[in-house]
């Protein structure tokens, strides 16, 4: 996780650093229906993604002596499906609001307390850190990774693409902020979706008198 110095400038809105190569690169584990498999469906294929992460933010040297259960995939499932919903929130994909929202915010309320942050402080500057080993430093990194970016205050333009089943995450760019697609490509499939909906409605529409 690197570290802020006191008095640094602020990154550009359209400036992607390490804490959101970070985040992007755990939730950005999904089967999507369009040709991306899942990389966390078990102990193995989590193990798998670690070793050719060695260097997950901070992460290095996952050795295999560490071992890597279903159950520590079934952690990471669930962590990172908490942060999509998150980021389709930012978004505004109206289905991940209200219930969806609110369960997701409470994992990861119970996350931070399960894998809790140490504050390094140095003569450079002040980071997060996981003290923990193993597994639980990943999920450490990732929270550890989101709080540092909040601070900047645009949290808000992690998010997640809108169109179904993608949802992959990206860093909005845009210059308001407004972007809702991860791709033109996205954007194109969900405005032909519409429209072919609006031409089903209308077809179906009775007659007027």
């Amino acid at each position: 996780m690197s570290s802020t110095a006191a008095g640094s400038a602020k990154p550009s809105p359209r400036t992607v650093v390490p804490t959101v190569e970070t985040v992007l690169a755990f939730v950005n584990t999904r089967a999507d229906g369009g040709g991306r498999r899942e990389l966390f469906e078990d102990g193995p294929s989590f193990a798998e993604w670690l070793a050719e992460h060695g260097g997950f933010g901070g992460f290095g040297g996952f050795g295999g002596e560490t071992v890597v259960t279903d159950a520590d995939a079934a952690a990471a499932r669930e962590l990172r499906d908490a942060l999509v919903t998150l980021l389709l929130a930012h978004s505004g994909d109206e289905a991940s609001l209200g219930e969806p929202l609110r369960h997701a915010e409470q994992h990861l309320r119970r996350a931070g307390a399960l894998y809790p942050l140490a504050t390094v402080v140095t003569a450079g500057g002040v980071e997060l850190a996981s003290p923990q080993t193993g597994v639980p430093r990943v999920f450490g990194t990732v929270l550890a990774a989101v709080t540092t970016f909040a601070q900047t205050g645009d949290w808000g333009r992690v998010k997640a693409c809108r169109n179904p089943p993608c949802h992959f995450g990206f860093f909005d760019r845009t210059r308001n902020g407004a972007g809702l697609y991860c791709s033109t490509g996205c954007g194109s499939q969900v405005s032909m979706r519409n429209y072919r909906l609006r031409q089903r409605r209308e077809g179906e529409a009775p007659p007027e008198v």
